[in-house]
């Protein structure tokens, strides 16, 4: 609401201006190429819709915990 009744009212002090939001895109886009260009090298990546990589588990394993995935129960008839 703040942001909202700034902006209606003229309060630019919330916001950057155009110079500085250009200069931060160009700061910013090199290194979102480049991190785009480049496959990582030791990610554990998993199947979307999966419960993500076994590392995850064996993270937290190593403190006696494990993860409580959520189930769904089949509607009763």
């Amino acid at each position: 609401e703040t942001l909202l009744f700034d902006a209606m009212t003229g309060n630019s002090t919330q916001y950057m201006r155009d110079d500085q939001v250009e200069i931060a895109w160009k700061v910013i886009m090199p290194i979102l190429e480049t991190w785009q260009s480049r496959k990582p090298l030791d990610f554990p990546n998993y199947v979307p819709g999966s419960w993500g990589p076994e590392e995850a588990d064996a993270l937290i394993a190593k403190d006696g915990r494990s993860w409580v995935n959520p189930q769904i129960k089949p509607a009763k008839k």
